[in-house]
């Protein structure tokens, strides 16, 4: 119990970048938007967060430009693939490389070449009055930071967004069968601009958790594939808000069980270690596919004048 205890707290923790980056990848693909610049967005996320709590003294300042920053990436692919119809897969990919060049300018412009990297605080700790005294869950659950309340308040609004609200229907049937929801008065093109943008600015805030959290400073491998397990994980989950926050926990699982191998001393190569959440994502995914529900015009731009 002396472990188990603390070994869960850390397993939370480690639940909200992938909480984050997987909703906003499951929200812009459940209007038909598939974003694969995770893994650049989150880079860029960490980078921006961090110089902007270094600089202007606060991380909620930190969070809030980098979801903005987070944001305009995700606009910009919504626009460009609804208005010129680009391929999303490629723009997607221009963005990750894009994200990931401008994270790593920005760092060395403002900070420069040092032996000693610059610290921020990292998030206090908050305890829920009354919960947190509640034997191991409650160390668990209500003593963590603002960010992992603030993931769970997200993923359970996302639930009943989408299948409790008029709002939820529309966006699920633009993705489903747009042709359908436009005829029905549904702006296809605003709605999955919408959700490119929000899933893009919760995409850069799972990035910006990282270094206000893991390590108080930005480090160019910070994200660490986070990013690409986060798609692997809203395959896994079925694009669906519940079981994306319960997939989130055997990832966050694997990687701090991965750490806590290497703290501990066991002879075996940190390599394979390290390999570990991976392998398993891939055995897990194997099986997952085969019941996974993917959105029916994921990827695919619509044309109203095609007869598809």
């Amino acid at each position: 119990m002396n472990e188990v205890v603390p070994f869960l707290q850390l397993v939370v923790t480690a639940m909200v970048p992938f909480i984050l980056a997987a909703q906003g990848t499951m929200l812009a693909g459940r209007a038909g938007v598939f974003n694969v610049a995770q893994e650049g967005l989150m880079m860029l996320g960490a980078s921006v967060g961090f110089l902007v709590s270094l600089k202007m003294g606060g991380n909620p300042m930190g969070l809030l430009v980098a979801a903005l920053v987070g944001a305009a990436f995700g606009w910009f692919l919504g626009w460009v693939t609804t208005r010129f119809r680009l391929d999303q897969f490629v723009i997607g990919l221009a963005l990750f490389f894009a994200a990931v060049g401008i994270a790593s300018l920005l760092y060395k412009v403002v900070i420069g070449v040092t032996l000693t990297p610059p610290l921020i605080d990292t998030l206090p700790d908050i305890k829920i009055p009354v919960l947190s005294e509640i034997p191991g869950v409650g160390q668990i659950l209500f003593t963590q930071d603002a960010m992992v309340y603030f993931a769970f308040l997200v993923s359970g609004f996302l639930y009943w967004m989408l299948y409790r609200t008029n709002l939820g229907l529309k966006l699920r049937s633009v993705g489903e069968n747009p042709k359908a929801a436009d005829s029905l008065g549904v702006s296809v093109a605003r709605t999955r601009i919408w959700c490119s943008t929000a899933g893009g600015a919760l995409m850069a805030l799972a990035g910006a958790y990282l270094p206000m959290t893991y390590t108080g400073t930005y480090t160019e491998g910070i994200v660490a594939g986070r990013g690409w397990l986060a798609i692997a994980l809203a395959f896994f989950g079925g694009w669906r808000p519940q079981y994306i926050l319960a997939g989130s926990a055997f990832f966050a699982g694997m990687e701090v069980l991965a750490l806590r191998v290497q703290v501990g001393g066991v002879d075996i190569p940190h390599q394979f270690i390290s390999m570990l959440p991976y392998v398993a994502t891939l055995l897990v995914m194997m099986f997952a596919l085969r019941w996974a529900s993917v959105p029916a015009f994921l990827g695919r731009n619509y044309d109203r004048e095609s007869r598809h």
